[in-house]
């Protein structure tokens, strides 16, 4: 049996939910130790206990320890089945991340499977819907993963309510990944999203994207929605020929409009300014499906602890390289070698 140290590196969420996606595809039994240790909530919280129980459901797994609070899980997978299911997190927690966790599973499982999620849709320190919908899934369809997402309910952080589908299609052949070159900008679009919050908000976050961006105003887009709970999000989406980026900040209470908005500018100045394809979130999340896939490369920013992290996870179910080179002071290439 793996066992894996929830409180190295970074030691959040993600080092349990890498290592479940890990065992599912590998047929590998895991203990997960110390989870969250450093986090001042330690172990499992709701959207934690429905990633292992998502996990269970799909692949039939024996587990111990899946209670909130827990900080030791113990996962021994069954063969993952295509579907249909649901997974409620309960909370406003991320049903982004509970979609992830299954995802690689799914994909590589015997049929189409479609599953709805409930709870946040739009979190904080998590991939939002949109960011499924508009980046992360454009990106790992080039390698040859489908998945098509569909939005039912906005979810806002802390009245959550949010609901959305997926459709995963089992996968034919998978190619290794080449996004070296970002290619030229062919578009930007900066939307600002709001629910049960004065309209003026969505007005002065796009305002100061247009004072620092000069984008012209068919590119700025207010969005009001409907939700349980009030809530805003900051999305700035820049489409070059190879690979669209999406930034994205969200609003919190004794935060100003103009500051959520300059978060947003200043992560996407960085990227504009480096030249990369790969932003820092997305490079964390195509480690999996390349580690399960075919491998290949691409450039990115300066590697966060979150993606070192992911690096130690992964090589502890796989003997697999993973080269991180440094080409200057904010440019990385990341080469995975099947």
């Amino acid at each position: 049996m793996i066992v894996i140290d929830g409180s190295q590196g970074e030691g959040g969420g993600q080092i349990f939910r890498s290592s479940l996606t890990l065992a599912m595809c590998l047929g590998k039994s895991v203990r997960i130790q110390n989870i969250r240790a450093g986090r001042p909530r330690p172990g499992l919280l709701r959207q934690h206990l429905t990633c292992v129980r998502a996990a269970q459901t799909i692949s039939g797994a024996q587990v111990a320890g899946d209670e909130l609070g827990s900080t030791e899980v113990t996962f021994k997978p069954g063969k993952v089945e295509a579907g249909e299911y649901r997974f409620s997190v309960g909370s406003a927690g991320s049903t982004s991340l509970v979609f992830q966790t299954i995802l690689m599973p799914l994909f590589f499982s015997e049929g189409e499977s479609e599953v709805t999620f409930e709870g946040g849709t739009h979190n904080g320190f998590s991939p939002s819907y949109d960011y499924i919908d508009q980046c992360f899934l454009p990106a790992i369809r080039g390698l040859g993963y489908r998945a098509k997402v569909e939005l039912d309910r906005f979810g806002f952080y802390p009245a959550g309510g949010g609901s959305w589908k997926a459709s995963i299609m089992t996968v034919d052949s998978i190619r290794p990944i080449e996004l070296v070159e970002r290619g030229q900008v062919i578009d930007t679009r900066a939307v600002a999203t709001s629910s049960r919050i004065p309209e003026h908000i969505n007005e002065r976050e796009l305002a100061q994207v247009k004072k620092k961006f000069f984008w012209p105003d068919e590119s700025l887009q207010p969005r009001m929605v409907e939700s349980e709970g009030p809530g805003n999000i900051v999305s700035l989406q820049i489409a070059s020929e190879n690979i669209t980026e999406v930034i994205e900040v969200v609003g919190e209470k004794k935060l100003s409009a103009e500051r959520v908005a300059g978060r947003a500018i200043k992560s996407a100045k960085e990227y504009l300014e480096s030249a990369v394809p790969v932003g820092e979130h997305l490079a964390d999340q195509l480690l999996l499906p390349m580690v399960l896939g075919n491998g290949g490369q691409f450039r990115t920013l300066r590697p966060s602890l979150h993606f070192l992290t992911n690096v130690d996870v992964i090589k502890h179910f796989l003997d697999v390289e993973i080269d991180v080179n440094q080409e200057n002071n904010n440019v990385y290439t990341v080469s995975i070698a099947k």
